[in-house]
């Protein structure tokens, strides 16, 4: 069973008479929305298909944490803007234009999930907070305040203390006059329900909970948005998923002060770039946006890599070779589901949870890739040597693999632009065992007779030792792409000999 429908099953389990599970996800717009984050909302969206596919009313909610503290300033954001550290994203300036920080990186992550078709309910904590329906519990959470410093401490290596324990407070002040976190507490009065408190800006005030921007510190907020929305499902990062980690103490909170069980809860590894060791940062400026992936591959493909990982399983993302693996992977799975020779039950899920609805593409990205760059990227000579070759492709399907192929060879892999060699390969020619060269004489008379490449070269390689003609095969191959393309692989030769010319193809193989 696939692990998606593994967690749906137990969700059921452990409340099987719900009307609608709520799961729920979030990230901190911190800044650049990565592929690291999107596995955090993935793995709730893989979840809510397959309790749905099991016929439950899912409720998937996603938490804008925009009124969280900015505390760093990204690598590729204005130094200048650290003045607004101490703020809430949401009252920080967007850095790139109009509006706020939170709601630019907010709609830029949105906007790449409609392309995944993924639709959550989106819930934006500044809006929650100001808006007073957090009120009742903030109330709950500041009266039993030294209940929670208890709780936390049984976290923690170091002693507790008693005057620590009398001065701590949940919850983080917004100063009014200055808009940032540098306020300290003072008084809490639990029969007036005001607080006392003081800036760093000068500012000393005493106001009603119902007026001051006030916000519970990470772990009790965390907790008491689980009771609040009656979440049954979260998964959380590595670093929240450790003993004594965020999930460990927010569960107890969520039992003791908020009277909610904590929800079912499943750790993700983090993801990588291949070549980089490094967890993916927002704040770091240096990461791999959804953006980035869908250059290379159609949605369904990057919904394919994550489905088929379990999310404890750490990956990494390669935007080299990995992306032609994927796509022939990608296709050989679609392809085996669609004509029924998919046995393996597990990866069928993963084609449901993925793109079941998908039509199988007629040419593959790998064809293009080797054949595009010989015509200059030019789309409609593409559609035209693949008519000639009884291949009828819809034009925008046609545009999307030509477009994703383009971005993956300029952007990311600029070696792999094929390029037809000037002139014939002397040189090379010479360096070919004598059966090579009378081989490559004999594809060329072949193909000056008009006959298929491909047949010419199983002909001329024909022999008893299946070994050997194989190996013969594959040599005559290499021996015509170097002395056509300068490397030892391309397109199929049917479509090469059409991208090159006949004329051309013919005079490169003339010694």
């Amino acid at each position: 069973m696939h692990w998606a429908y593994e967690i749906a099953k137990r969700i059921i389990l452990t409340d099987p008479d719900l009307e609608t599970y709520t799961l729920a996800s979030g990230i901190s717009p911190s800044g650049t929305v990565h592929m690291g984050n999107f596995r955090e909302v993935v793995t709730t969206h893989f979840v809510a298909q397959a309790l749905k596919a099991m016929g439950k009313n899912v409720r998937f909610i996603f938490s804008w944490d925009d009124y969280d503290r900015l505390r760093k300033i990204p690598a590729n954001i204005d130094v200048a803007f650290s003045e607004h550290i101490g703020k809430p994203y949401s009252e920080v300036p967007n850095p790139f234009g109009e509006g706020s920080w939170a709601a630019h990186f907010e709609n830029e992550f949105e906007t790449s999930l409609e392309t995944f078709n993924i639709h959550p309910e989106f819930i934006y904590q500044h809006k929650e907070y100001s808006s007073g329906r957090y009120l009742p519990s903030i109330v709950r959470a500041l009266k039993k305040r030294k209940e929670i410093y208890d709780i936390l401490m049984e976290f923690k290596t170091n002693e507790p203390s008693r005057e620590e324990r009398d001065a701590f407070y949940p919850a983080t002040v917004y100063c009014k006059t200055c808009g940032k976190d540098h306020v300290h507490i003072d008084l809490f009065s639990e029969e007036a329900l005001t607080l006392t408190y003081h800036c760093r800006c000068g500012v000393k005030e005493t106001e009603k909970l119902d007026s001051i921007l006030l916000k519970l510190n990470w772990k009790v907020d965390w907790a008491m948005r689980w009771s609040v929305e009656g979440v049954k499902f979260e998964p959380g990062g590595r670093d929240h998923s450790s003993e004594n980690g965020s999930f460990a103490a927010s569960k107890v909170i969520a039992d003791r002060i908020f009277d909610y069980k904590a929800p079912l809860y499943t750790s993700y590894e983090f993801i990588t770039q291949k070549g980089s060791h490094k967890k993916m940062s927002s704040s770091s400026g240096q990461v791999l946006k959804a953006e980035d992936l869908l250059d290379v591959y159609p949605p369904e493909v990057v919904l394919f890599l994550f489905a088929r990982h379990r999310p404890e399983s750490a990956f990494h993302i390669g935007l080299d070779d990995d992306v032609i693996k994927n796509h022939a992977e990608f296709a050989r799975v679609l392809t085996a589901y669609q004509d029924g020779s998919l046995y393996d039950p597990i990866m069928k899920q993963v084609v449901d949870l993925t793109s079941s609805n998908v039509t199988m593409p007629m040419v593959s990205f790998n064809q293009i890739a080797g054949l595009l760059p010989l015509i200059s990227f030019r789309t409609d000579l593409l559609a035209s040597i693949l008519s000639d070759q009884g291949i009828a492709v819809q034009s925008e399907e046609l545009e999307g693999v030509c477009s994703r192929v383009k971005n993956w060879i300029q952007k990311w892999n600029p070696d792999k632009e094929f390029k037809v060699n000037p002139d014939k390969d002397v040189a090379y020619f010479l360096t070919l065992p004598d059966d090579v060269k009378r081989q490559v004489q004999l594809f060329r008379s072949s193909i000056a007779t008009g006959a298929d490449p491909m047949h010419s070269v199983y002909e001329i390689c024909r022999q008893e030792d299946k070994k050997k003609m194989k190996s013969a095969q594959k040599t005559l191959f290499q021996s015509i792409y170097m002395l056509i393309l300068g490397k030892k692989n391309g397109p199929r030769l049917p479509l090469l000999l059409s991208a090159v010319g006949k004329n051309r193809f013919m005079a490169l193989l003339t010694f």
